[in-house]
């Protein structure tokens, strides 16, 4: 593989490497993503909860207007908002909220 070979402090960019999977692999894929980021700057694109919840630092990319978009980092609540809607597709909601809490616990707990 060629990560094994890559040389400490590199940067290295994952487009949608969790492209067709789900659940379970994707929290694995997340703990090798972290795992990687203690020696590399790590810049992953997801559309999986399971995957952003690893995160250090959580952008998303925002239309602006008909012509653009801008990227915004996200504080805690606004991260929870969004790892909710990842999971629901829908708008907010209590439940969705409360399961973006526990993954992004989850995947602090084990990130520490």
């Amino acid at each position: 593989m060629v990560l094994a070979a890559s040389t400490a402090g590199t940067t290295m960019v994952f487009d949608e490497v969790d492209a067709g999977v789900g659940g379970r692999a994707a929290v694995q894929i997340g703990r090798r993503l972290a795992k990687l980021a203690h020696t590399h700057q790590v810049i992953v694109v997801t559309h999986l909860p399971q995957v952003a919840a690893f995160a250090d630092i959580h952008l998303t990319v925002d239309r602006v207007n008909s012509k653009g978009s801008g990227v915004r980092r996200l504080d805690d609540e606004d991260r929870v908002a969004e790892l909710a809607r990842m999971l629901a597709g829908l708008g907010d909601s209590d439940t969705g909220r409360a399961h973006a809490r526990e993954l992004l616990d989850a995947a602090r707990a084990e990130r520490t």
